[in-house]
């Protein structure tokens, strides 16, 4: 009999590599990685521009992961620096061409969602999400803390 932690690991270990394929199949017809599609998202919420800094902070990743993203969304012309002493405090902006790019991630990611979540009542979903956020919370507060030896 499977047990819940392997239930669960493995329910969410299958989403997030079928998020992942889905994600680098899209961003592949832009030239670039899958990861691209947060950071692209992330960004059309900020238009006034945000910090690689800030940017890390919001797609919970770290400096290294989001400057090479970064960079390539740079050459391809879909990310501006508008201004900022370094590369890292910068404010950087989507420009059109990544603003386009924001809106089919943005149409997909969503088309992606309803699809997926198909059979599921508003209901449902509004408990799905509830108890994700709260099993995030929690594992969020053991990784920091530790498992403790006993209840």
């Amino acid at each position: 009999m499977i047990n819940r932690f392997e239930q669960f690991t493995a329910a969410i270990s299958s989403i997030h590599r079928f998020v992942q394929k889905i994600e680098r199949d899209e961003m592949a017809k832009y030239g670039l990685k899958g990861a691209a599609a947060q950071y692209l998202l992330a960004m059309s919420r900020y238009p006034e521009g945000i910090t690689a800094a800030s940017l890390c902070e919001v797609c919970d990743r770290d400096k290294a992961a989001v400057s090479r993203i970064l960079g390539e969304m740079e050459a391809k012309g879909l990310v501006t620096r508008v201004g900022g002493d370094n590369a890292y405090r910068a404010l950087l902006a989507l420009t059109p061409a990544g603003q386009q790019a924001a809106d089919f991630v943005n149409q997909k990611a969503s088309l992606a969602a309803e699809l997926a979540g198909k059979d599921m009542t508003d209901q449902e979903r509004a408990i799905l999400y509830a108890t994700l956020d709260r099993i995030s919370t929690n594992i969020k507060s053991l990784s920091n803390k530790g498992i403790p030896d006993k209840k």
